[in-house]
């Protein structure tokens, strides 16, 4: 078969699809990613075909910015956000995306939760598509504005917005908002943390924790919302008292954070790297709540402090702190704020257990396998 994934040109909305994507690989099936050309040598290394389409996630934004006056990424309201995924994008990639997908001529579109391209992909060609969530069910406030965007570029290539065939869900229940019902076609799908193609594989549970006299905390606020000014008054906080791993996202280096003094042993900082690697011996994690991140963590049984920045991030900090496996710092709180949180939850083994009955949740869950075994057997 020829299953053809289509993403937002992002690493937070691309990188959770890696697990399906090598599932199908590893059946046999022809697998490609529909998505800008930045991603070729990633996809590449995995041994995945890569259809260009459209401008980098950079044009995007600063397009949708331009047409809205409103930052998407830093001030997501419903408006900007549709103008962003379901506006601007489809406006600058439809075309590219149905001439390419056109030549691969695929038998199953799997798009993640907030594209629109592949939707209209599946569309135009007649071909069924399942949408693939991040994290907890997107609030019907932004989904519905997302969706009255889409119909309108639809409509203008007389196409309807299509329903998904299934729903691939990686949030275990006990993430999931406050009367959450499943939706139609749902199908539950273990989300792991990313692993790169030579990471070799980790199990959901039983990650070992440091032990130490001081906690050994992740800090990783993703690829994008990584900028010194936010991250270095974290760090000049928690440095004191913790062994802190923080991550620089794609372009950052540890010079931006200056001399750190006689903390400096207790600091290590990492360009970007695969988050499989990095959660061995670690106690806790420090987030902006990426959906990525999130339950990548949470696979692993380890508790949270998440301080959103923007996008769906406080979807992801609200889950956290609904099912007290950490807890949530919302802006514009201080750094201090943010110690605070942490040691609370090193103290409380509550929250511990709770991001352990979490992963115990995620163990149970089918394997991307199973799910792409699943999915072939529908097709045929």
């Amino acid at each position: 078969m020829r299953i053809l994934f289509s993403s937002t040109p992002a690493h937070g909305h691309l990188l959770p699809q890696l697990p399906l994507a090598r599932a199908f690989r590893d059946r046999g099936d022809e697998v490609a990613v529909l998505t800008s050309a930045s991603f070729g040598p990633m996809l590449a290394a995995e041994r995945i075909a890569l259809l260009a389409a459209g401008p980098e996630a950079f044009e995007l934004l600063a397009e949708a910015a331009r047409r809205t006056g409103v930052d998407p990424a830093a001030e997501p309201t419903p408006e900007a956000a549709a103008e962003f995924f379901a506006g601007t994008r489809i406006d600058l990639t439809a075309d590219a995306a149905l001439d390419a997908a056109r030549g691969f001529a695929p038998d199953l579109i799997v798009a993640e939760a907030t594209d629109y391209v592949g939707p209209l992909v599946a569309a135009a060609l007649d071909v069924p598509y399942a949408k693939l969530a991040f994290g907890p069910l997107i609030p019907a406030q932004f989904t519905d504005v997302f969706t009255s965007v889409a119909e309108q570029r639809y409509k203008e290539r007389g196409l309807t917005v299509p329903g998904p065939a299934w729903y691939l869900d990686p949030c275990p229940e006990l993430l999931q908002n406050p009367g959450w019902e499943p939706p139609q076609g749902r199908v539950p799908m273990r989300p792991e943390a990313h692993r790169g193609p030579d990471t070799p594989d980790a199990p959901a549970t039983g990650a070992a924790t440091g032990g130490g006299p001081r906690p050994k905390v992740l800090l990783s606020f993703g690829t994008h919302f990584t900028a010194p000014d936010v991250l270095r008054p974290i760090v000049d906080a928690l440095a004191p008292t913790a062994d802190l791993l923080v991550t620089l996202g794609l372009t950052g280096t540890a010079a931006d954070f200056g001399d750190q003094g006689e903390h400096g042993d207790h600091l290590a900082f990492v360009g970007f790297t695969p988050l499989a690697e990095l959660l061995d011996g670690i106690d806790l994690v420090v987030t902006h709540g990426g959906a990525g991140t999130t339950l990548g963590a949470l696979s692993r049984g380890l508790p949270m402090v998440v301080v959103p920045q923007g996008a769906d991030q406080f979807l992801q900090a609200a889950a956290v702190a609904g099912a007290r496996a950490g807890l949530a710092v919302p802006p514009p709180v201080g750094p201090e704020a943010v110690v605070e949180a942490v040691t609370e939850v090193l103290k409380d083994t509550e929250y511990q257990d709770n991001a352990r009955a979490v992963a115990a949740q995620i163990a149970a869950m089918p394997s991307p396998h199973e799910v792409a075994d699943r999915l072939a057997a529908a097709l045929a």
